[in-house]
């Protein structure tokens, strides 16, 4: 068995463009998680950024800012999580499921 270095780098090639198309695609893929009973919501991108935060403030006490902070947190939490959990359910698909380091 021979190896084939032009092969590697046309196969290298293909994923390096499979791997931007897919960055492309979870840029446009919008995320929302809510928290405290739905007094927050918040909404980020697949690119992990923050697009929106809503807060309720029928729901919330202004008194217990410390709270607020709390329930916004999760809610932020939750929302990259699951931008995190499809960007790494999309590039398993293309590395056979092998964990790339720098590869979400």
């Amino acid at each position: 068995m021979t190896f084939n270095y032009q092969q590697m780098m046309k196969q290298a090639r293909m994923m390096q463009k499979k791997m931007a198309e897919i960055q492309e695609e979870l840029s446009g893929m919008e995320f929302e998680a809510s928290a405290g009973g739905g007094a927050v919501r918040v909404k980020v991108n697949g690119d992990q950024e923050v697009l929106g935060i809503k807060i309720n403030p029928g729901t919330i006490d202004a008194g217990d800012l410390e709270m607020l902070e709390d329930i916004v947190l999760v809610a932020v939490n939750d929302a990259l999580k699951q931008s995190k959990e499809e960007a790494k359910k999309k590039m398993s698909g293309l590395t056979g499921g092998l964990s790339i380091p720098g590869i979400f």
